[in-house]
């Protein structure tokens, strides 16, 4: 299991999370496009960083919502979210490519990234965004009670998926993440460990009804914005670490 986290956020002279700590415990770096976060300059060093770190690295595009970080929903034609996606995939995979680097896949941010997860159609345009452009690049989503389906939509189109976890989100029976606005919704350090120790142990989550909910997990996200994010980053970090070494 790799460990993947939202990257590139700053903007300006607004620092966001702690990259240059958080790069050295990831295996993949989803790197804000400019149009939630991160500008040119923050790009191209975030970029170095995770170069110097041999981090993989992946486009975080997002609506173009600068003021609201890109968590407020918009509404758009495929045509508009496609052109949309390639913009800014486009900006960092040229970006890369100066660098001797190559992106290899895709993690929309926030609102989108939600959106998607929630409407089966929206998740087809993002994918079929994905496979019109230029080269092969892989989707990051969301794992859920759903994933098989998922996977079968993106197979039509021989697009690779990353399915994803969270360390710090409580699950519901679906396996959408319960809404930050309940009581509980994000785990505390101790819990987080705990959701990591089931998900390698039994390749499953807990949900907040107390049932064990199967999910295919490639990468587990972890964040980088809050005070006690990077003790618990170097946490799982070892905790994966470890268990790789005993596989």
């Amino acid at each position: 299991m790799k460990l993947n986290c939202d990257l590139g956020e700053s903007f300006g002279p607004w620092k966001m999370g702690q990259d240059e700590l958080i790069m050295p415990l990831i295996d993949q770096a989803n790197i804000a496009c400019g149009m939630h976060a991160g500008d040119p300059l923050i790009m191209q060093r975030t970029l170095q960083l995770a170069k110097s770190h041999n981090v993989e690295i992946g486009a975080h595009p997002s609506y173009p919502d600068l003021q609201g970080f890109g968590r407020r929903s918009m509404v758009m034609q495929q045509d508009e979210l496609t052109a949309l996606l390639h913009y800014q995939i486009a900006a960092i995979d040229g970006m890369a490519s100066t660098l001797d680097l190559s992106l290899t896949y895709v993690k929309p941010h926030g609102a989108l990234y939600n959106d998607m997860m929630a409407k089966s159609e929206l998740l087809g345009w993002v994918m079929l965004a994905i496979n019109s452009y230029y080269k092969p690049l892989a989707l990051m989503i969301q794992s859920t009670a759903n994933w098989q389906q998922h996977l079968a939509m993106a197979n039509k189109l021989g697009i690779q998926l990353h399915f994803e976890a969270f360390a710090d989100r409580r699950y519901m029976s679906d396996g959408s993440l319960m809404p930050r606005s309940q009581a509980g919704a994000v785990l505390n350090a101790e819990e987080s460990l705990q959701q990591v120790k089931t998900l390698l142990e039994s390749q499953c989550v807990i949900t907040n009804d107390n049932n064990e909910l199967p999910l295919k997990v490639d990468s587990l996200c972890v964040h980088s914005d809050s005070p006690d994010s990077l003790i618990i980053a170097q946490q799982i970090h070892q905790m994966v670490s470890d268990y790789a070494s005993q596989r």
